[in-house]
């Protein structure tokens, strides 16, 4: 496998936030790939764990057919891996709009994607159908209410502050003793649009890693989902050092590129927290020229961002936002090796992997990948890719 040893990834040197180095003359139809419906993944595999796992020599673009069981093969004494500890919260909720006498009104559920806390009882979403649900407008959401309906004790209310685009509102919430608690019970797991059934049970558990423990998520970090205890046992075992970082997927995980060039891409801000000893352990490693291993793209945007914005290049501890956008012609700084999902076509994370391995042999391994049925997305199989 390529890229080994060098702790600073394949392209060392001088990063900056949003950078598209090279993209000026890519569009984002460059990016697409047939994808038949059917390998789309709509339920997580039954053991976790139990998924299949592409690996690539980026180098060379050559691709072999493995399970993620095999990961540890692929590791090396010395590699530090970095996780994402982002705990997805239950942020789909539904909602019914009140009269002006502050009653439920008996119209058609209306559907809200929290994606961003905003300040004291403030949060971001994405509210469908939203027509009719303009500034000033007052939402309850009740214990009973879920796709079926039903009315139920009131559990949260709202108004709506701002008014955006493509569904977007800013709502203030009524004070509650328990934020939280309120939408682990009323609230469901925001299962991405392109899984076709309602969350379940089982979602509590299954579409969130085993370390989550940071919450604030509205998707998962799915390139972590694969992991188990054992594995990551496996791993210490072996002398691979592990590190934490938290970045919270937000809406830039659900809103389509609306746009043509690559260059003219505009990723929503996503909050980040790195913690001393994260820090600490990726600084060791580059500075030792050790490799560095990022489970997925969320990783691998917050350590890039947050060398990029340190003026000695060192990953510096602290919480921030970021909106970089990594596409091809991006210098990697941090990434040394990357495991990943696969992503959907002409979406921003398949610019990043496309960045850190090349467009033509990224997509070269998703023929490879359709045409040995693999399983795509959030609950789908993975790339190893060195």
């Amino acid at each position: 496998m390529s890229g080994a040893g060098d702790g600073k990834g394949a392209n060392a040197g001088a990063g900056a936030e949003a950078l598209v180095g090279g993209a000026a003359d890519l569009r984002v139809t460059d990016f697409d790939f047939e994808l038949p419906g059917e390998l789309i993944a709509q339920e997580p595999p039954e053991v976790r764990g139990a998924s299949r796992m592409l690996v690539m020599d980026r180098a060379m673009g050559k691709v072999r057919d493995d399970v993620f069981a095999s990961l540890p093969k692929f590791l090396r004494a010395g590699d530090l891996v970095v996780l994402n500890d982002s705990r997805v919260i239950p942020a789909r909720l539904y909602a019914r709009r009140t009269t002006v006498r502050e009653k439920q009104e008996a119209t058609a559920l209306i559907e809200v994607l929290l994606t961003e806390p905003a300040g004291e009882g403030e949060w971001r979403a994405l509210v469908r159908p939203g027509k009719k649900v303009g500034v000033g407008g007052r939402l309850v959401f009740a214990s009973a209410a879920g796709v079926q309906g039903g009315a139920g004790r009131v559990e949260l209310e709202a108004e709506v502050l701002e008014r955006g685009e493509f569904g977007e509102r800013l709502l203030k919430f009524a004070p509650v003793a328990d934020f939280f608690a309120v939408l682990e019970r009323i609230g469901h797991i925001p299962l991405p649009p392109y899984i076709h059934r309602e969350d379940s049970g089982e979602d509590r558990a299954r579409y969130q890693t085993v370390f989550a423990e940071e919450r604030g998520s509205v998707a998962a970090p799915t390139a972590g989902l694969h992991f188990t205890d054992e594995i990551l046992g496996r791993l210490a075992a072996q002398g691979v050092e592990i590190a934490r970082v938290t970045l919270h997927v937000g809406l830039g995980t659900f809103a389509p590129l609306r746009v043509d060039r690559v260059d003219e891409v505009k990723l929503h801000r996503e909050r980040y927290a790195i913690s001393a000893d994260a820090a600490d352990a990726v600084n060791r490693a580059r500075r030792e020229g050790r490799r560095i291993v990022a489970v997925g793209t969320t990783v691998v945007r917050t350590l890039e961002s947050a060398a990029a914005r340190s003026q000695s290049r060192e990953i510096e501890a602290g919480a921030g936002t970021t909106e970089i956008f990594i596409s091809p012609g991006f210098e990697f700084m941090v990434v040394g090796a990357m495991l990943t999902n696969f992503h959907l076509p002409q979406s921003s994370l398949l610019m990043l992997v496309s960045a850190f391995a090349g467009r033509e042999r990224v997509l070269a391994a998703y023929r490879h990948a359709v045409e040995e049925r693999y399983r795509f997305f959030s609950y789908g199989d993975c790339m190893f890719v060195a």
